[in-house]
């Protein structure tokens, strides 16, 4: 039952997040698969290591094909996901976890810098009670 209601609410909150919420989602997500794919290299547990790392790198292309291109912002985030992509795939191919932090540094550098953006901009919405 419990199962049940966590999927439900994590239901929920995906269909009732703005956009923003829903990209710091999605570095979350990836944050905890590379976390995932971490700990199993360090167990030698290469099928468990494949698929974490896989769900990050998909993630990595979700939002490499939903970002906006249009300004040298997007084209210079794009640069910085397709190095994400290519630590990530090298981290899983190599069980190279020097490629692995690099690449965790920089999606928590985004997802830091992404939710600070929410903040502030619940906060010019709604007040100071704005929180991600």
């Amino acid at each position: 039952m419990a199962t049940n209601l966590q999927s439900v609410y994590k239901n929920n909150a995906i269909q009732t997040a703005t956009p923003g919420e829903l990209t710091l989602m999605l570095y979350n997500g990836c944050l905890k698969f590379i976390q995932q794919g971490k700990q199993a290299i360090e167990a030698g547990d290469i099928e468990a290591k494949n698929t974490a790392l896989q769900k990050a790198q998909n993630i990595i292309r979700e939002l490499m094909v939903t970002l906006k291109t249009d300004s040298e912002l997007g084209q210079n985030m794009l640069r910085i996901y397709d190095f994400i992509l290519s630590q990530l795939i090298y981290a899983n191919i190599k069980n190279d976890l020097t490629a692995l932090a690099e690449a965790e540094e920089l999606v928590v550098s985004f997802r830091d810098t992404w939710k600070e953006a929410i903040q502030i901009d619940r906060k010019q919405r709604h007040g100071e009670g704005g929180k991600a």
